[in-house]
């Protein structure tokens, strides 16, 4: 007869080797999603990629040609997004961290920031549409597709910043107060500067979020076809944008000769994602390099 600690022994280890299957058996799921959807765009894309693809204008209904314009737009528009997002995002997570306190006010803000990460983007979409194009008087332009963005980001940027900045320890905080420093001096030069590598997973997160949302663009800065690119800075920021998600899903769902170019529409798909992998391979690097980095 077997003893019952060693029953329980076993059933432990069962449970434990269950566990681990299932997990592995996730991560390998997800892993040959992601190869399967690889494959699929460079084999239906592999006579579209060349360097003429990344740096020409489109011709012919966009047919024919590149998706340089298409690749501009896409980092205008996240890159503005950014800037616009990310000073409010820390400085709100900075106060809601650091200053708020617990209050009933405090956690209705961070309930509403919660529920603003989960709204669909097409609402954002309108929010933009209303606002910033026929409220401001900004209409379409880079300028209300950057902000629009700019706002369905900026949830994410809050909780990622709020996150890092409380996971530093109270003792960096204490000691700094001990050496003279006022709470704001404390938090600029000891708690801030030790977040920045969390901070930047959320910079890493709204990326992916911003550079492959199509309907807040549509909205509010997408161009369907152009043929020439904006040649000053004014024009850049009040004109419309050609960008690779509007476009992808022009050509694919609108363009009546969209069928004539199948592997433009997959080409592009896939260089889309190959920014997506840079951006985030990029920002991951920079965080190493921050993290072992002194605080002071």
């Amino acid at each position: 007869m077997i003893a019952k600690p060693e029953l329980d022994r076993k059933r432990r280890n069962m449970i434990q080797t269950v566990a681990f299957t299932v997990l592995t058996l996730a991560s390998l799921a997800a892993f040959f999603a992601l190869a399967l959807i690889v494959y699929i765009m460079v084999t239906k894309s592999i006579g579209a990629l060349s360097w003429e693809f990344l740096s020409k204008m489109p011709r012919k209904g966009m047919t024919e040609g590149g998706i340089y314009p298409m690749l501009l737009g896409s980092f205008y528009l996240t890159g503005g997004a950014l800037i616009a997002a990310l000073p409010f995002g820390v400085a709100s997570a900075i106060w809601l961290a650091e200053y708020a306190g617990g209050g009933v006010w405090v956690r209705g803000i961070r309930v509403g920031v919660n529920t603003l990460a989960g709204v669909p983007s097409i609402v954002f979409g309108l929010l933009g549409l209303a606002f910033f194009v026929n409220v401001l008087g900004l209409g379409a332009s880079l300028l209300s597709g950057a902000f629009t963005l700019g706002v369905l980001i900026l949830p994410i940027l809050i909780r990622a910043s709020e996150e890092a900045l409380r996971a530093v320890p109270d003792e960096f905080r204490e000691g700094a107060l001990a050496l003279g420093a006022t709470p704001w001096c404390a938090v600029r030069t000891v708690v801030l500067p030790t977040a920045i590598p969390g901070i930047l997973t959320g910079v890493v997160l709204s990326i992916g979020r911003a550079i492959g949302e199509t309907a807040p663009i549509l909205f509010t800065a997408a161009a369907i076809y152009k043929t020439r690119l904006p040649e000053t800075l004014g024009e850049t920021l009040t004109s419309r944008m050609m960008a690779l998600p509007t476009h992808i899903f022009y050509m694919a769902t609108e363009n009546p000769r969209g069928w004539e170019a199948k592997d433009l529409q997959f080409g592009a798909g896939l260089v889309l994602l190959g920014l997506v992998l840079i951006m985030n391979l990029g920002a991951v690097t920079w965080r190493a390099r921050v993290r072992r980095r002194k605080p002071w």
